[in-house]
This record gives structure tokens, C-alpha cells and sequence, in this order.
């Protein structure tokens, strides 16, 4: 796996590299020699924050952690990934030995007018690929978020799943 550190407001030391190298190759099993990890290492006050994303076959694998001690955020992150990747190994297994579909052209482009009490404060763009409502969950989980947008293979519309605060799971369907 080829690791990628970055820092953002902090000097990514030696140290630093080292131990995010060495804990991050621990997921080498998991992944094949060109699979990217991408490790953000931040500074926010008295937070010291570690993202790590890995982009892989059609699915994104992502953990944050935030703690006093940078080394200790590093090990947390790590073992968050692990966690995810256990928990969730049957349904990515299943998910990697099926084909994978791509919808990469559709981009979202319509803007939405300001109201006055509303302030956007950041946008984002993705490419949508049709997918079912179980891999959207996956999906959702895997980046730990609390919703996530997908295009509906079965039946063809933009839905949104998302986490509902008594830990099942919520889809919104459009209706014309």
C-alpha cells in the first residue's frame, strides 16, 4: 500500500511519519501494493487530528480521530479502521467479488438560491454510480457519515440513507 502524509497547520516530523507509516501498513493485508492511503495529519487548538481516507475498488474507506497526543491519535485511527473493515468484511468481500458498476459523468451543477438565514459555507461534488440501498449503507459506515447521496440502481432515482438516532437506518425516496 503506498502511504501518503500530508500536514495541514503543523511539521509533519520524521517521528510522525514513521509511526503513521508503520501503523498504517498494518491494513497492508487488507489492501493490494497500489491501493493509496491518504493520511491528513491536523492541528486545531489543542487538537491533534488525524484523518486517513483509502479509496479502493469503487468504495472509500475513511476514519478521523482527535486527541491531545498526535502519536495516540494516529493509533486510535488505526484501530477505528480495523474495526470497520472487521465488521464489515462479509459485505466488502461480497461487494469486491461482484462487478462494479460506474456512473462517473453526473455531476450535480443546479445551484440553490441563498436565504437569508442560511450561509453556505462549503460545496462539495462527487461522482454518483448506481448501487443499492445495502451498499449505500456500507458505503455511508465505511466513511463514517451520518447520510450519504446515491443513485439507486433498482429503481433509477437519486435516494439518501441515512443513521437515525436509535441507530437504525432512514431512505429518502423522491415522489413526483
Amino acid at each position: 500500500m503506498k502511504i501518503i502524509i500530508t500536514g495541514k497547520n503543523i511539521d509533519v516530523t520524521e517521528g510522525l511519519k514513521e509511526r503513521a507509516t508503520k501503523k498504517i501498513s498494518k491494513l497492508d493485508k487488507f489492501f493490494s501494493n497500489e491501493t493509496e492511503a491518504h493520511v491528513t495529519l491536523s492541528v486545531q487548538r489543542n487538537r491533534q487530528i488525524v484523518e486517513v481516507t483509502i479509496p479502493f475498488n469503487g468504495i472509500v474507506l475513511r476514519a478521523e480521530e482527535s486527541n491531545d497526543d498526535m502519536y495516540s491519535s494516529i493509533d486510535k485511527t488505526v484501530d477505528l479502521l480495523e474495526r470497520q473493515i472487521r465488521k464489515n468484511r462479509t459485505r466488502l468481500e461480497r461487494r469486491l467479488h461482484e462487478h462494479d458498476f460506474r456512473f462517473e459523468n453526473v455531476k450535480f451543477t443546479e445551484e440553490v438560491p441563498e436565504e437569508k438565514d442560511f450561509k453556505i459555507v462549503r460545496s462539495k461534488r462527487f461522482a454518483v454510480k448506481p448501487m443499492d440501498v445495502e451498499e449505500a449503507v456500507l458505503q455511508m459506515n465505511l466513511l463514517g457519515h451520518e447520510f450519504f447521496m446515491f443513485y439507486n440502481a433498482d429503481t433509477k432515482q437519486v435516494n439518501v440513507v441515512y443513521k437515525r438516532k436509535d441507530g437504525n437506518y432512514g431512505l429518502i425516496e423522491p415522489e413526483f
